[in-house]
C-alpha cells in the first residue's frame, strides 16, 4: 500500500486536533461548572482554597517524588563501570543497553513523569490533613501518658505519617530504580564469579538503604506515640482505643530499643561509603529484624501471658480509668447524670397520678414516621406533588399561644406524577413545591385523621404569610432551568393553573454561550447549549438536596443523616445538622458512624442514613448548625460549639465561611434542636461508658444494649424520639430526644436516657439517665409490646381492627417517666376499607401493670388510673332520630320497604352497641348501609310510583341515614366496622 495522501494526513491530523481539544474542554466543562456554583453559592472561597491545596500538594510531591526516582537512575548510571570491566553477563545485556541508548532520555522522562504524577495525585489527596496540620488549634488538654496536647495526635502525627509512608516510597522506587540501573550497566552481578557489585554500586545502594533504615527508625518512635490512639481487641470493648498495661510496660519500652537499633543499623549502612563492604550493616539490619520479633513480638507476649492474665483487673484498672475519662470527654458524655429510678409507682393516689400524667409530656400519638401516605392522600393536592417517607417533629405555638409538638412536611415536587415526561416538563416547568404542611402532634380528629394547623394549597393556618415555593427539597435531585422565557407551573386552585417565573439570585446564568456549552458537556444534554427555552435570564439550578449542598460548601463537615423543614419568619429553611470529627483523640474508643447511626428508620429509608460514613471515629462535636433556604438555596453555616478545636482549625483554613453563634436570630433559635446521629452515637457508647469505675467497667456486668424496634420486625435498632416531656427533676415540660436501654442478652429495662433539645435554653444538651434497680425487673420495649399482643380483650379488638382487608401499623412506643414508674403510650393505625393511607384508631397504654386499648389517649389514661369506667368506646353513631318520627312518606314501595330495613338494621346495631357486641354491630351497620343504598337507587330510578315520577328523595333528617357518602380521602364504612371511630375526645 502507498502512503496516505497529502488530504488524508490532513484530515487525519485534523481529527486528531478535534479529539484532544474536545477532551480538553470536557475537563475544562467540569472544572468551570464547579467553579460557577461556588461563586453562586458565595463559597468561593472554599473552592479556590480547596483547589490550591491539591495543586500544591500534586506540584510538590509529585516533583519530589519524581526528583528521587529520576536522580537515583541518573546517579546510577553515572557510576556505572567502563564496558571493558564487565563481565560475560553484563556482555549478554549488551543488546538491551544497544536498544536502551537512543531513548534513555525519554525513558528517564517517561519514568520519572508516571511516578511522579501517581505520587502527586496520591498527595493531593491528603489536602484535609495538610490544612488540619498548618491550621491546628490547641485542645488544652494533654493525654495522660507522654503529656502532649490534644491537638499533637488530632493534627501533628496524621502528617508525620503521610510524610514517613511518602518517604518510604520514595526510598524503596529509588532503591529498586537504581539497583535494575546497575544491574543493566554492570554495577551488579548475579551469576558472574567474584565481586557482586562494583564499589560505586556499593555505596550508592547502601546510603539508600541507610535512608529506608533511618525511616524505620523514625516510624519505632512515632509508633511509641501511636500507642495512644491504637486500637486493640480487649474483652471490656470492641473497639478499645489507647495503652494498655501490655503497651505501657512491653511495648513501649520495646519500640524505644528498636529505635536505637535502627539508628545503629542506619549509621552502618552510611559507613559503607567508607569501608565499602556489607558484612557490618548485613550484621546490624539481621540483628535489628531478630529485635524486632523478640523484643516487638515475643516479650510483649510473654508480659501479657505471666503478668497481665494472672491479674488483670488489677494491672489493667489504671488504663480503663483514662479510656473512660477520655472517651467520655470525646463524646461530649462526660457530664451524663445517672440517676437510680425506682421504676415502680409508689403512689396510690390514682386522681394524683392521672393529674401527673397530663403534665409529664404531651404525648406524640401522630408517629411522623408513619402518617406521611396521610398527609400525601389528603394534602397532596396534585400528583406531581409528593411528601417525604418520614415527616418531621419541630415545635410551633398553637391558637393559645403555647408552643405544641408538630408534625410538619414540605408538598415537595415529584416528577414521577406529572402529567407526561418529557426535557420542558422536567426540567423548565415542573419546578418546584409548594407549602408546608403542619398537624398537631397530640391530636386526631374524630376520624383518626390528623389536625391540621396548616394545609391546603396555598397553605394556610398557624405559620403565617411565608414564601411557599420549595425549589430546594429533600426530593429535588434533577436540576432546573428558571427565569427565561419559560414560564413554570406554579399551583392550581379553583380558578384554574398558575404560572410563575422565578425571580430569585440561584443559580448559575445561561446567558453566557460558554455557560450553555459547559453544562451542556457536564450534564450531558446538548439541548442546553441550543433550545430556544432558554434566554435572557435563564439560571440553572442543582445540587438541591440540602444536606448535598452543605456537604459541598463544607467537605470537612460530617453531615447529619436527617435535615428537617421549619418556617422561619417569612421563609422556609431547611435546618442541617453538621459534625466535626476526628480519628486521633488519645485513649477515646472508636466507632463507626454508618453502624452507630442505623436504626428501624434508615434500614427503611436510606435517606435517613448517614451516607457513606462507615469511617471510624473517636472525636464528635456537633460544631455546626446549617441551613439552606427552600426558595433561594441559600446555605448559611452558624457556629454552635464555640469550644470545638477541630471547629477553629477548619475556621483558619477556610476562613469567612462560618458566621458567628450570635448571628442566630431567634426564630431560627426557636427551631434548632439536639441532632438526632449525634444522640445515636452517644446512647451507643454510653451502654458501656455509662460507668465510671474501672472494676465495674472491666467485670461487664452492666454493659447495656439498645433495644429492637418492638413496633416492626426489622431486627433494628429502635430510633430515638422526640417529644415534649418532664424529667423527674425538671419542673416543667422540655422539648427532648429520648430512648432506653435493656440488659445485654435481655428484654428488660435497664436505664431511660432524655437529652434536653431545646436549643437556646440552659440545659440544651444535658443528658440524664433514669437507671433501674437491679433487684427488680422492669418490662423494657419488647415486653410492653407482647403484652399488648398477648392480652386476649386487645387481641381480639386488634383482630376486629384487622376485619376484611384492613392492615395495623404500630406508631412510636413512647416511654415517659412518671412518679417512680414508667408509662408507655403507642398510638395504632389501620389501613382499610379499600384506604390507602393510615388512620390513628386505638391508642395502646401501659403503667404499674395495667394496660388498656382504647380511642383515645385520655380515655386510655382515664382506664389506666381508674378515673372512668373501664368500658369500650362509642361509636360515632348516626343522629337519632326524635321520637315518633317515621320514615318520611313515600309511593315507591321499594324505598319503603328499604328503608324498614334500614330502621330495623339501625335498632339492631343500637342494641349490639349496648351489649358490646361489636361483631353484630358491623353486620348491622353494613344491612344498614346496604339497605339505604336500595332505597336510594329506587328513588334515582322512579319506579313504582302512581304518576310515574320520581318520589322525593328521603330527607336526610329522618335518623334513618346515619352520615353523608362518603367524600374522597375520608374513610370509608369498612374501616368503622368494628365500632373504632376514635377521636380527640
Amino acid at each position: 500500500m502507498g502512503r496516505p495522501s497529502r488530504r488524508v494526513r490532513t484530515l487525519l491530523m485534523t481529527l486528531g486536533i478535534l479529539a484532544v481539544l474536545a477532551m480538553v474542554f470536557v475537563m475544562f466543562a467540569g472544572f468551570w461548572t464547579d467553579w460557577l456554583w461556588y461563586r453562586s453559592v458565595d463559597y468561593s472561597s472554599v473552592f479556590t482554597t480547596t483547589l490550591w491545596t491539591k495543586i500544591g500538594l500534586f506540584l510538590v510531591f509529585g516533583l519530589l517524588m519524581a526528583v528521587s526516582v529520576g536522580v537515583n537512575i541518573w546517579l546510577a548510571h553515572r557510576l556505572r563501570p567502563p564496558l571493558s570491566a564487565m563481565s560475560m553477563e553484563q556482555q549478554n545485556l549488551d543488546r538491551y543497553r544497544m536498544g536502551v541508548a537512543p531513548y534513555k532520555k525519554w525513558i528517564l522522562l517517561g519514568i520519572t513523569a508516571i511516578v511522579g504524577l501517581i505520587a502527586g495525585a496520591s498527595a493531593s489527596g491528603q489536602w484535609r490533613t495538610w490544612l488540619m496540620w498548618v491550621n491546628g488549634v490547641a485542645f488544652g488538654q494533654k493525654d495522660p501518658q507522654f503529656n502532649l496536647d490534644v491537638s499533637f495526635y488530632a493534627f501533628d502525627l496524621p502528617w508525620y505519617r503521610f510524610l514517613l509512608g511518602f518517604g518510604f516510597a520514595a526510598t524503596v522506587l529509588g532503591l529498586i530504580a537504581a539497583a535494575l540501573t546497575h544491574y543493566l550497566y554492570g554495577g551488579l552481578r548475579v551469576t558472574s564469579p567474584g565481586a557482586r557489585a562494583t564499589a560505586a554500586a556499593t555505596g550508592h545502594l547502601s546510603v539508600l538503604l541507610g535512608l529506608f533504615v533511618s525511616l524505620k527508625a523514625v516510624a519505632y518512635w512515632l509508633d511509641r506515640y501511636g500507642l495512644a490512639v491504637k486500637s486493640s481487641d480487649f474483652k471490656a470493648t470492641d473497639s478499645w482505643t489507647g495503652l494498655r498495661y501490655v503497651d505501657a510496660n512491653a511495648y513501649l519500652p520495646a519500640k524505644t530499643i528498636l529505635f536505637c537499633i535502627a539508628v545503629i543499623c542506619a549509621v552502618l549502612f552510611f559507613a559503607t561509603l567508607w569501608r565499602r563492604t556489607w558484612q557490618l550493616p548485613v550484621i546490624g539490619f539481621g540483628l535489628m529484624v531478630l529485635s524486632a520479633v523478640l523484643i516487638g513480638g515475643l516479650y510483649p507476649a510473654i508480659v501479657q501471658k505471666f503478668q497481665v492474665q494472672p491479674n488483670e483487673q488489677a494491672k489493667e484498672a489504671p488504663y480503663v480509668e483514662k479510656n473512660l475519662k477520655a472517651t467520655r470527654e470525646a463524646y461530649g458524655i462526660g457530664d451524663t447524670e445517672v440517676t437510680e429510678y425506682p421504676g415502680k409507682s409508689s403512689t396510690d393516689d390514682k386522681k394524683q397520678l392521672r393529674d401527673d400524667a397530663d403534665k409529664a409530656a404531651s404525648m406524640r400519638m401522630i408517629d411522623p414516621n408513619v402518617v406521611s401516605p396521610t398527609f400525601q392522600q389528603l394534602q397532596q393536592m396534585k400528583n406531581y406533588y409528593a411528601f417525604p417517607q418520614n415527616l418531621d417533629v419541630d415545635r410551633y405555638k398553637g391558637t393559645d399561644g403555647k408552643e405544641q409538638d408538630t408534625v410538619i412536611g414540605l408538598r415537595e415536587l415529584d416528577l414521577n406524577g406529572i402529567p407526561k415526561n418529557n426535557w420542558i416538563n422536567d426540567h423548565f416547568r415542573y419546578t418546584h413545591g409548594y407549602g408546608a404542611v403542619a398537624a398537631k402532634g397530640t391530636d386526631a380528629d374524630n376520624q383518626g385523621r390528623p389536625v391540621f394547623t396548616e394545609s391546603d394549597l396555598p397553605s394556610k393556618g398557624s405559620l403565617g404569610d411565608y414564601e411557599q415555593r420549595i425549589y430546594y427539597g429533600e426530593k429535588t435531585s434533577q436540576y432546573s432551568i428558571v427565569g427565561g422565557p419559560q414560564k413554570e407551573i406554579d399551583y392550581s386552585d379553583d380558578s384554574g393553573e398558575k404560572t410563575t417565573s422565578y425571580k430569585g439570585k440561584s443559580g448559575v446564568n445561561l446567558s453566557n454561550p460558554l455557560n450553555r456549552a459547559a453544562y451542556a458537556v457536564a450534564f450531558g444534554e446538548p439541548q442546553i447549549l441550543y433550545s430556544g427555552a432558554i434566554g435572557d435570564g435563564s439560571r440553572i439550578l442543582y445540587n438541591r438536596v440540602p444536606k448535598e449542598r452543605v456537604e459541598a460548601v463544607a467537605p470537612w463537615l460530617t453531615i447529619d443523616g436527617d435535615a428537617y423543614p421549619a418556617v422561619v419568619g417569612d421563609k422556609i429553611q431547611w435546618i442541617v445538622d453538621a459534625y466535626t470529627t476526628t480519628n486521633g483523640y488519645p485513649y477515646a474508643s472508636r466507632t463507626t458512624l454508618g453502624d452507630t447511626t442505623a436504626d428501624s428508620l434508615t434500614a427503611a429509608n436510606s435517606q435517613r442514613a448517614v451516607v457513606a460514613q462507615q469511617n471510624q471515629v473517636n472525636y464528635i462535636r456537633n460544631s455546626v448548625k446549617a441551613t439552606v433556604d427552600a426558595y433561594t438555596g441559600e446555605v448559611k453555616l452558624y457556629q454552635w460549639d464555640t469550644k470545638d478545636p477541630v471547629l477553629k482549625t477548619w475556621m483558619k483554613a477556610f476562613p469567612d465561611t462560618v458566621q458567628p453563634k450570635g448571628e442566630i436570630s431567634q426564630p431560627l433559635m426557636d427551631h434548632l434542636r439536639y441532632p438526632q446521629d449525634l444522640f445515636k452515637v452517644q446512647r451507643e457508647l454510653l451502654t458501656r461508658y455509662h460507668v465510671k469505675d474501672a472494676e465495674t467497667f472491666l467485670s461487664g456486668s452492666e454493659v447495656w444494649q439498645v433495644p429492637d424496634d418492638p413496633t416492626n420486625k426489622s431486627g433494628s435498632a429502635v430510633p430515638p424520639y422526640y417529644l415534649s416531656m418532664r424529667m423527674p427533676d425538671q419542673s416543667d415540660q422540655a422539648f427532648s430526644l429520648t430512648t432506653t436501654f435493656t440488659p445485654n442478652g435481655r428484654d428488660n429495662l435497664s436505664a431511660f436516657m432524655a437529652v434536653n433539645a431545646e436549643a437556646g435554653t440552659g440545659d440544651y444538651g444535658k443528658i440524664d439517665i433514669l437507671k433501674m434497680p437491679s433487684s427488680e425487673t422492669v418490662d423494657g420495649p419488647k415486653q410492653v409490646q407482647s403484652k399488648f399482643n398477648s392480652d386476649t380483650d386487645i387481641a381480639e379488638k386488634i383482630r376486629l381492627l384487622r376485619g376484611g382487608d384492613s392492615e395495623v401499623e404500630y406508631g412510636n412506643l413512647l416511654t415517659v417517666p412518671l412518679d417512680g414508674g414508667l408509662l408507655y403510650a403507642e398510638p395504632v393505625y389501620v389501613r382499610g376499607g379499600g384506604l390507602r393511607y393510615p388512620l390513628l384508631r386505638r391508642v395502646l397504654v401501659t403503667y404499674d401493670g395495667r394496660t388498656a386499648f382504647e380511642p383515645t389517649l385520655e380515655k386510655a389514661l382515664n382506664v389506666i388510673f381508674g378515673t372512668a369506667k373501664e368500658t369500650p368506646v362509642e361509636p360515632e353513631e348516626p343522629e337519632k332520630p326524635d321520637e315518633g318520627t317515621t320514615p318520611p312518606p313515600s309511593d315507591n314501595p321499594t324505598v319503603q320497604e328499604a328503608l324498614q330495613e334500614a330502621q330495623k338494621a339501625f335498632d339492631e346495631g343500637q342494641t349490639a352497641m349496648k351489649d358490646g357486641d361489636w361483631k353484630a354491630y358491623g353486620e348491622a351497620q353494613q344491612k344498614l348501609q346496604d339497605a339505604l343504598k336500595r332505597a336510594e337507587d329506587a328513588e334515582k330510578q322512579g319506579t313504582g310510583g302512581p304518576s310515574g315520577k320520581p318520589s322525593e328523595k328521603p330527607s336526610d333528617k329522618s335518623g334513618d341515614k346515619p352520615a353523608e357518602p362518603e367524600k374522597s380521602g375520608e374513610p370509608s364504612g369498612d374501616a368503622e366496622q368494628a365500632g373504632l371511630r376514635t377521636g380527640s375526645g
